[in-house]
Formats: structure tokens, sequence, C-alpha cells
């Protein structure tokens, strides 16, 4: 389903990426594939308890061995002041990346140690000798609030204004109109509580850092990351360096969805490089990466609603707390920005508390916050409709936000998508087909709508126009999902040039002008606005080219269909390959480029009908059909786009029916593997079937709307209301596992 319409002739094609072949026949290279002349390998020696106070580390049996190339703690990063509440994400505090004088989660990196060979580095690590005292581990927002908890920081001041003891890191506080009076107005007042854990983004790629701290006391780095400009200054900030002497080289990426913000490996490979004068690679197995890098929050959430009887929203409130792991930087604004936004609410009220306990530090995870609380919203927007006897989507669409709808972190909306979702839902033959029961087993159907702000950012884009009539387009921001090719469209689309002529790359921070993180679904719309710029200043900068060889003024020169020519003369016309190969002899090369902080990213709107098929002897539940719906803006690559509702909307069904951190009574993760962690596969799967909406930002010169990350919020309210469609039961924790499905089946019996 496409509402926009335009005569784009590149933008909104499927070419074949760029990276494609390099991909599919294995010569991409990844973090992992570095290879230097000399190079040592690095392993961590991580904590093996969740909390606990460390006495002394003996580092004397390691350095003496013969095969200890070098080795690093704590006392080789420089001072800084302790963690205080306030951080941010994807900047990871330096206690992190080694533990000073507590362990704060099992899998705390102590130490690192450099040798010849990664299996000799591991072994190795036996040789260091720590004393620790172990201390109370809290797995939970509610435990670690209770009043007799043990502070995890033993520096943060009593405040008596964040209630939950000083493991609370903040509050945050979003009110519109009055909640209080709101709710005096409603004929009826739901309340449920409900429960998450914390899931992992699971890409496929570990982690992985190779440093080279040559002479001259400059840093080069070489890792996948989706941000290499912040990679580059947390890392210089870390080892209290200038940015100026440290060189960040993206290599492609298998994965992040904002799981690969932060430095964990590369500030220990800086200094083991610094000590041995090698170049250093260290690269995370799986249990490591589980153990020890940013899963997202496990959350306490309260969700009250009140209606008129007739089915208008008078007031909504939600009062959250977030396990922000071992440091604070959970993502409460994001759920806080969420929680109610496909909604026209007159009186909101939203609490958010930021929790620290001991496990990894949080890290944002695709519309960081929003599925968790729009699970909640979302299951029990469904309960009132069928307390009130009206239609679910019916209820949606009477109180769906429209364009002046102000959300309650006080954005007012500009043109959204929301009420074009909903209708989608409703008139679409999945959402009307009838269910087919089968025997021996409950089938049911779902829906959850979805929303995420998205973001921007600096950006840059530099375009070098070559001899030929091709342009290398250099970017600053990573590639995760297929960014290069849309970008590159984008740039061709201005130009009136073939795709195939546009060859993008992604440049180092040295290369080119910094360019905030890949992520929140911002790179098609801030690079995309900035290839659009270098485009106009590559065309600008032909139309004075074209004047000079026709030896005439620039305002008789226009640039029509890829090609310039005399607006009174139509023999003077040059196509862009043409003029191309004159350059040299008119001044030189052209060189277009963009630097930009754009601002009107648009939030994306997006909804779920989801087919489950349950066995009520196992509690088992399969997923039978997936419809995702999702207002895109202006669809630069159909294909990308598609990919990208796809793999949201896997990733929220794994999130609602098994994922999770099981966590052992000492506070240790007990599933860190693949196989006992479960991501669903192909074989958990049907097809998803993508319906692109697009509603375009008027903001953006293309209408771009950021489509990454919103489609993994639906699944989870989606998948409860199907099971209670098929049971009954309503199902206020995750994940709905078989045993939590059997134990609900039970209870209601």
């Amino acid at each position: 389903m496409a509402t926009a319409t335009n005569d784009y002739k590149v933008v909104g094609t499927r070419p074949v990426r760029h990276d494609g072949i390099d991909k599919v026949t294995g010569r991409a290279v990844y973090g992992a594939d570095m290879n230097l002349p000399g190079m040592l390998y690095a392993k961590v020696l991580r904590s093996p308890h969740a909390h606990a106070r460390i006495k002394s580390i003996d580092i004397s049996r390691a350095e003496a061995h013969p095969e200890v190339r070098a080795i690093v703690t704590s006392t080789d990063l420089p001072d800084t002041p302790p963690t205080g509440p306030a951080a941010v994400l994807g900047h990871m505090p330096s206690e992190n990346l080694l533990a000073r004088d507590k362990v704060l989660y099992k899998g705390h990196p102590i130490a690192a140690i450099a040798a010849s060979n990664a299996h000799v580095a591991e072994s190795l690590l036996s040789l260091i000798d720590v004393e620790y005292e172990v201390l109370p581990a809290y797995t939970n927002a509610t435990d670690s609030m209770a009043e007799d908890a043990v502070p995890l920081h033993d520096s943060w001041p009593d405040n008596p204004e964040l209630p939950g003891g000083r493991n609370v890191a903040s509050h945050t506080r979003y009110v519109l109109g009055d909640a209080d009076a709101g709710f005096e107005q409603a004929d009826q007042v739901f309340e449920r509580k409900y429960t998450t854990k914390s899931v992992h983004q699971g890409y496929i790629e570990p982690q992985n850092a190779t440093a080279w701290w040559a002479p001259g006391d400059r840093l080069t780095v070489w890792c996948s990351s989706q941000g290499h400009f912040g990679l580059r200054d947390v890392t210089a900030k870390t080892l209290g360096v200038d940015v100026s002497q440290v060189k960040v080289v993206p290599l492609e990426i298998g994965g992040g969805f904002g799981g690969k913000l932060p430095p964990y490996l590369e500030p220990l490979a800086a200094l083991l490089s610094r000590k041995t004068g090698h170049p250093v690679k260290a690269v995370m197995d799986r249990t490591e990466v589980l153990l020890a890098t940013g899963p997202t929050s496990g959350a306490d959430i309260r969700i009250k609603i009140g209606v008129t009887n007739e089915g208008r929203i008078t007031a909504a409130s939600c009062w959250f707390a977030f396990e922000a792991g071992a440091f604070p930087g959970a993502p409460v604004s994001g759920a806080a920005s969420a929680v109610f936004s496909p909604y026209m609410i007159e009186n909101v009220l939203v609490d958010g508390y930021d929790v620290v306990d001991n496990k990894p530090r949080t890290q944002a995870y695709r519309a960081p916050g929003a599925p968790m609380v729009m699970y909640c919203t979302e299951s029990l927007i469904d309960e009132i409709a069928e307390e009130l006897g009206i239609e679910a989507m019916d209820l949606r669409l009477l109180n769906a936000a429209t364009q002046g709808t102000r959300r309650a972190d006080g954005v007012v909306n500009g043109p959204i998508g929301a009420e074009e979702v909903m209708h989608a839902v409703k008139e679409h033959p999945h959402y009307n087909a009838p269910i087919v029961q089968v025997e021996g087993k409950l089938r049911g159907r779902g829906v959850g709508m979805g929303f995420c702000r998205n973001n921007a950012g600096p950006s840059c884009v530099v375009a070098n126009v070559l001899s030929n009539g091709r342009v290398s387009l250099v970017e600053g921001s990573v590639d995760i999902g297929g960014s290069r090719t849309a970008v590159a469209q984008m740039f061709a689309e201005v130009l009136g040039l073939a795709i195939e002529d546009v060859i993008p790359q992604v440049a180092d921070t040295d290369t080119i002008g910094f360019t905030s993180n890949t992520g929140g679904s911002g790179v098609a719309f801030k690079t995309g606005w900035a290839a659009h710029e270098a485009a106009q200043d590559v065309k600008r900068q032909l139309i004075e080219r074209a004047s000079l060889i026709w030896d005439t003024t620039v305002d008789q020169i226009e640039y029509v269909d890829g090609a310039v020519q005399h607006k009174s003369d139509n023999e003077l016309r040059m196509t862009f390959q043409e003029i191309s190969g004159q350059l040299a002899s008119t001044g030189g090369p052209v060189v277009g480029r963009a630097n930009l902080n754009p601002s009107g990213a648009a939030g994306s709107y997006t909804a779920n009908i989801i087919d489950i098929e349950l066995d009520p002897d196992t509690g088992k539940i399969d997923v039978l059909r997936v419809t995702a719906i999702q207002d895109v803006g202006t669809a630069i690559h159909p294909d990308y786009v598609e990919g990208q509702m796809q793999g949201g909307a896997a990733q929220g069904i794994g999130w609602a029916l098994n994922e999770e951190y099981y966590m052992g009574e000492d506070g240790s993760m007990q599933n860190t593997s693949l196989l006992d962690y479960r991501m669903p596969t192909t074989l958990d799967l049907p097809m998803i079937d993508p319906i692109m909406v697009e509603k375009p930002n008027p903001s953006h010169p293309f209408g771009v709307k950021g489509v990454g990350e919103a489609n993994i919020a639906p699944p989870l309210g989606a998948l409860s209301n199907a099971v209670h469609d098929a049971t009954g039961v309503r199902m206020r924790n995750l994940p709905m596992n078989p045993a939590s499905v059997l134990k609900a089946l039970q209870e209601k019996k």
C-alpha cells in the first residue's frame, strides 16, 4: 500500500546493493578478519561474581611467564571522577572497561593479557590472582530498589527525592494536562502491572577490536561499530589523549541493533599495543557477548488508562522502573516518549526510573524502551475494548493521534501516519480472514501498535566527480542495513545519474567530517539529506564550469535530466559524463560536499497482525501468520525498508515468546550460549508480509522517515492479545514461553 506519489527515477527503485557481491562471496572485511604484521592477541579476565568488592589483584605470576607480552588492569587507565548517576547510552564508563574497586556483574572485565596467540592468552588468564569479597546481587529493579539493598556505587549520595534507595540513578517525569482530573472524568479506569526480562540484541558478529599504537603516539583502531566517531571520542577520553591522536577505521559490521555503540575492547587493545609496540587484536566469544555487553532493560511497569463508556480515553499514566545494569543509562526517555504515542490523550503522566542492578550495562536495542511499555499499553487497550464491547481497532481509531496532537514528551506531531496505519490494519485481508480452528490446538489473532520517535544528528558527505562521469561518494555513516545504496540513490536522483555510476564508501574518522552514530533510524534522514546537498553542490559547480566552457554567465546555464545545457541555445548541451571529462582543463576537480545537522526527523508508526496456534498440553506457541504495517515516509529502497520491517518483527517475536536473561540465585546468567538463549530461527517464523504506508515527511527533501526500529515494538502486544484471543488468558509477564503459558492456563482452570 503506497499513498505517496512522485516522479522519482532512482529513489523508490530496488537496485542491487553496492556491497552485495563482496558480502556474498566472502570478500568483505569484518573486524575479526584484520591481520597485521607482528600482531598479538588479547583475552580478558572476567569476574566470576555478579557483585563483589575487589580486595586485591596480583599479576606477579602472569608477569613472570615468558609468553605474557603485556597485562593491563584499571591502574593503567587514567584516573577519572567517580561515575555519577547521569550517564548516556553510547558512553561507556571506564569502570566498565576495567573494574576498579568493585565488580558489578558476572563477566565484568578485571584485566587483559596479550600473547602470541589467542589460545595462549586465554590460558594465561589463570595466572592472575584476584581476591573478592562477595556482596548481595540484585538482578531486577524491584530487588535493587529495596530499602535494605546494598548500593552498587559507594560514591553515590543519598537522594531523598528518588524513591527506591541509592540504586536509583534518575527519575524522568513527563506531564501533559492534568491526569488526576482526566481520571475523574472517566467512566471506567483500568490499571494493570506487567514485567519484562532483559533480552539481547543477538547480532551475529561478536565485538572485536584491533589497535596499533604506532611510534609518534598515534593510535589506529579497526573495529565493527555503529558509530566510529563516537567510539573515537570515547576511546580518546578513556585513554586520556586528544581525539586527534586516534583514528578509527570502520570495517563491515555483522549487526548491531544499538548494541555496538560503546567501546568494550578498543581501549584495552590500545593499552596493550602501547605497552608492546605491536598491533593487538581482541575478539569476544559468544559467551562474553552475552555476559558482558549490553542487553536491553528488564522492566516493572504499571499502566493506568481512564475511558468513557463510549471509548474515549480521558487520561493515562505509566510508572516504570527499568534495569540499567551496572551503570546508569536505561532507555527511560525513549519509553516515556513512546508509551502512549499512537493515541491522542489530553491528560498524561509518565514516571520512569533508571535503576542500576547486577547485570551488564544496558545498551540501546532497536526503538530503545518502546517495546516494553507499548506491550503494556497495547495489551490494556485490547482488554479495555473487550470490556466496553468495542471492536479493538475501532477503539484505537477513535483515539488515534493525528497531526497537531501533542505527545507526552512535548512534541507536537507533524504529518504522522498513525491513523493511516490503523486503517490499513482494519482493511487488510489478514485482519478480516476467519480463524480456522484445528482439533487439539487453540488459535487466536492479535494486533499491536508500535512507535519510534527517530533521531538525526550531524552528518557529512563528500562527492568526488571522476573523469569518466562516475562519482566516488564518501560518507560518514556506518552501513548496517543497506544505507550506502540508499544514500547513493538520493545523490543520484538529484543529478539524474544511474545508481551504478555512484560508488559509495564509508570513510574513517580522518577522511570524512564528524558523523553521528548509525542509530535512531537516522541515517537515511540525515546522511541522505547530506547527499542531497552534496549533489546540489556538484550541480552548482558543473554549471559554473559549463559557463566557462561556453563563455557565458551562470544564469544562462541550467542542469536538467543529468546534463548541463544553455537555456537559449539547444545545441549547447553536455551530459554529466561529457562535462566530467573536461574538468581538469577548466579549473580542476569538482568535489561536492555537505556537512549538516538537520532537524525534523519524524516519528514512525507501525502495527502487526499476528496469528498463533497454541498447544494447551505444553504451552508452546507457534506463529502462523504475521503482517507488518508501517508508515515509512518515502521508501528510498523498498527492499531494504521491507527487510527492516521483517527483521524488527522477527526480533519482537523472539522478545515476546522466548528470549530472556535467565538469572541464577547468585546473580549469574545461566543461558550464555545461543543453544540456551532462544532466538527465533527460520523454523520458528512464517513469511512476514510487509505492508508499506507512504506518508512523506515534509521536513526532508525526499520525505524520509526512519524505518529501522519501530517495527520491533508491535509484536509483544500483538502476541499477548493473540494468546488471549486463543485462550481467554491475559499474559502480563514476558516472555510467554511454554512454561509461563502452561502455568497461566492451569491457573485459569
